[in-house]
C-alpha cells in the first residue's frame, strides 16, 4: 500500500489557504465554460459534453507520469475502487453541470450545484452513521440558506429560457460532486498520495467522458483557437489546480467543511459573471453572500 509522503498534519493556516484557493480557482470554471461556449455555435449538449472530456482528459495528461509510480508499487484494490468511484462519479458532475451552464445563469447554476454539504451530510449519515454536531448543522443551514438566496436572484440574465431543465442538471452535478468527494476521501484514506488519487480519478473520468461527444455528434477538431484557450485554461485553473487542492485538504478537514468552503463559488462566479456578462448580482445576492458567510464561519468554529 502506498502511503502519503507527508509527515503530520500541517498547521492549520495552510490549510485554509490550500482551500481557499482551491475554491477561487474552481469559481473560474463557470466563467470560462460561458466563453468557450460563445466562442461557438456548436450545439449546446454536444460542446458541453467536449468541455468536460476536454478539461479532464488534458488533466489526465498533466497526471501521466504519476502512473509508472502507480504501476511499479500498486494500491490496495480497495483505494484503487474508491479511487475508480469517484472519477465516475467526477465524470457525471462535469457532464451534467456543464451543460447546465447552457440553460441557467451563472449564479443559478453555481449555487445549485455547491448544495454538497446538503448531499455529503446525508450519505455520511446513512453511509457511516456520523450525525453533524448542532453547531455544524446550524452553520450548514445558515450556508444552504444563503446560498439559496442568491440562488433566487433574479437580477443575472439567462443565456436560454430553459431554466428548470438548467437548475436540475446542476441538482445532478451536486449529487454526483458529493460522492466524488467522499469517495476520493476514502481512497485517500486508504493510502492514496494525493497525486496518485488525481492521476487515478482524473484517468477515470477522462476514460467515461471522451466517447461521450461522439456519441452526441459532437467532434474536437473543428473549433476556434480562442475555444482551444479556454479549454486548456478550464483543465488547468479549476481542474488542476482547483479540485487537487481541495481533494488535498480533504485529508485533512473533514467533506462536509470542505463542500462548506466551496458554497463561496457562486459569490466569486458570481462577481466575475458581472466583469464578463453583466450579469449583475442584486439584493438578494448580496443578502444571501452574507449569510453564507455568517453560516461557513460558525461551521469552521465548530470543526
Amino acid at each position: 500500500m502506498q502511503s502519503h509522503n507527508e509527515t503530520g498534519p500541517p498547521a492549520l493556516w495552510s490549510i485554509g489557504l490550500v482551500l481557499l484557493t482551491g475554491t477561487l480557482a474552481v469559481s473560474t470554471a463557470a466563467p470560462l465554460a460561458r466563453l468557450a461556449t460563445a466562442s461557438t455555435d456548436s450545439s449546446p449538449l454536444g460542446f458541453s459534453l467536449v468541455m468536460a472530456a476536454t478539461r479532464m482528459g488534458l488533466a489526465a495528461i498533466v497526471f501521466l507520469p504519476v502512473w509508472r509510480k502507480i504501476i511499479d508499487r500498486p494500491p490496495a484494490i480497495i483505494a484503487w475502487r474508491w479511487a475508480v468511484i469517484a472519477g465516475v462519479a467526477l465524470a457525471l458532475h462535469f457532464a451534467s453541470w456543464l451543460t447546465s451552464l447552457s440553460y441557467t445563469s451563472i449564479v443559478a447554476s453555481t449555487t445549485l450545484v455547491t448544495t454538497s454539504p446538503l448531499w455529503v451530510a446525508l450519505f455520511t449519515w446513512g453511509w457511516q452513521g456520523v450525525a453533524p454536531r448542532r453547531l455544524t448543522c446550524l452553520g450548514m443551514g445558515f450556508a444552504l440558506i444563503g446560498s439559496f438566496l442568491i440562488g433566487s436572484d433574479g437580477s443575472s440574465a439567462s443565456p436560454t429560457h430553459a431554466p428548470l431543465l438548467g437548475n436540475t442538471l446542476a441538482l445532478i452535478g451536486a449529487i454526483a460532486a458529493s460522492l466524488y468527494f467522499l469517495s476520493g476521501r476514502l481512497a485517500q484514506q486508504q493510502g492514496l498520495s494525493i497525486r496518485h488519487y488525481a492521476a487515478i480519478a482524473y484517468t477515470t473520468a477522462a476514460i467515461v467522458l471522451l466517447p461521450l461527444p461522439i456519441v452526441c455528434g459532437a467532434d474536437y477538431f473543428s473549433y476556434s483557437c480562442n475555444t482551444y484557450s479556454y479549454l486548456g485554461l478550464m483543465a488547468l485553473v479549476p481542474q488542476i489546480i482547483g479540485h487537487t487542492s481541495l481533494n488535498w485538504a480533504m485529508r485533512w478537514v473533514s467533506p462536509l467543511f470542505v463542500t462548506l468552503v466551496i458554497l463561496l463559488e457562486p459569490v466569486f462566479a458570481g462577481f466575475l459573471g458581472f466583469f464578463l456578462f453583466q450579469e449583475q448580482p442584486g439584493l438578494w445576492m448580496m443578502l444571501g453572500a452574507g449569510v453564507l458567510l455568517i453560516g461557513i464561519a460558525i461551521a469552521a468554529r465548530d470543526q
